[in-house]
């Protein structure tokens, strides 16, 4: 069983990288200017949104304390796996 250190870690390591292809997603849909369609800039509102709620649950995981952090635990897991499916169908 992973130790609260470790799995912190490794979420924050997963929302740096989902972090940086947002970046590049928004940065390639500002190069197409309007050419862009609605429903992109819409993905990426939901990736935005789904990239701060994970952010969120992985606060609460940080600042939760013995048994707390169990119940967070899946909390913050559940919003990456959401932002992760969000990702792979944004970018196919």
């Amino acid at each position: 069983m992973k130790t609260k250190k470790a799995h912190v870690g490794k979420i924050e390591s997963r929302l740096k990288r989902w972090g940086a292809k947002l970046d590049e997603l928004v940065a390639k849909a500002g190069e197409a200017g309007a050419e862009i369609k609605v429903d992109t800039q819409e993905h990426l509102a939901d990736l935005r949104a789904k990239h701060k709620v994970a952010q969120a649950k992985l606060e609460e995981l940080k600042a939760a304390s013995g048994a707390e952090w169990e119940s967070f635990k899946a909390g913050v897991e559940s919003a990456g796996d959401e932002l992760e499916l969000a990702f792979t169908k944004v970018t196919g």
